[in-house]
């Protein structure tokens, strides 16, 4: 039977009188690309350092590939590409000579990897890395992560930096190794950004799993504001006994309201009325954890 990408068990984590992480359990299955959501402070860069050796666990079990991080070694991380959460680059070496050093320490990039990632991120080599902005140093993090084709990727916050254009070719990337049959395990506080991409996620707040779940039904489930303006007066009776919809409030021919799942009724409602527009955004995953799961 073939071992997990990653497995934990009861695992606790405490600085101090501090539990940074509280009885954590979870599997990642090879091939699978696995969100890790959570606002900052959920505990998901600690959970990631433990992976990786970086840090010790208080207690609990944890498993990569079948084998503890301590007892893989680095033969064990030559196996992973690994972005971190906050990436300092500084220095006067260009990005080609640091990624290039960095290649020579893995041992089996291939010719035109480095450069076929820069083109993809637009990445100038040339430069160098401590006159960078924080787009800049992240593209060289995510071109050392995906470098080396691992068979598990652990992104922490991977999109920190990147404007909307290089978010979508990252995740281009994501669903690159997918297809190549790797494991990606990725942090972050965006739902948005793990939606096209991730198979299952677990909810994590405070240092505590909330939850696991299909990525595809915790989209359809996750609250939404909708705004709509009108080119009439609307009455707010026509819309106040609609399922699935809260925070109702109408100005000036404008409706605002929250709607969680289904949005069928609300639009059959409008469709009464002359509509003018519609604005429909999710809110932050902070906001969404309270709707789902309470505070």
């Amino acid at each position: 039977m073939t071992a997990p990408a990653i497995r934990v068990a009861g695992l606790h984590k405490s600085y101090g009188k501090h539990a940074a992480l509280t009885d954590l359990n979870l599997e990642v299955a090879q091939g699978e690309v696995f969100g890790f959501l959570g606002p900052n402070g959920a505990g998901k860069s600690t959970t990631i350092r433990i992976l990786l050796d970086l840090i010790r666990p208080t207690s609990g079990q944890v498993e990569v590939f079948g084998i503890e991080p301590r007892v893989g070694g680095a033969r064990l991380r030559r196996r992973i590409g690994y972005l971190p959460g906050e990436l300092a680059l500084e220095g006067r070496n260009t990005a080609r000579e640091l990624l290039t050093f960095f290649a020579d320490q893995h041992g089996n990039v291939a010719a035109g990897r480095i450069e076929e990632l820069a083109e993809l991120l637009d990445l100038d080599l040339a430069k160098k890395v401590g006159s960078m902005s924080k787009g800049n140093k992240q593209k060289v993090g995510i071109i050392a992560a995906f470098m080396h084709s691992p068979d598990l990727l652990i992104l922490d916050e991977p999109t920190s930096g990147l404007d909307p254009l290089l978010q979508q070719r990252f995740l281009d990337l994501v669903t690159a190794a997918k297809h190549n049959g790797q494991t990606v395990f990725m942090s972050s506080h965006i739902l948005t950004e793990v939606q096209q991409t991730a198979d299952r996620a677990v909810i994590m707040r405070a240092g505590q799993l909330l939850a696991t779940e299909n990525v595809e039904d915790l989209r359809r489930r996750a609250p939404r504001s909708v705004e709509m303006v009108f080119g009439a007066d609307v009455f707010a009776d026509d819309f106040a006994h609609l399922p699935n919809l809260r925070d109702l409030r109408i100005e000036n021919r404008t409706l605002h309201c929250t709607t969680e799942g289904e949005v069928d009724a609300l639009f059959k409602a409008a469709a009464k009325y002359p509509l003018v527009s519609v604005l429909s955004t999710e809110p932050d995953l902070e906001q969404m954890f309270f709707s789902l799961y309470g505070r």
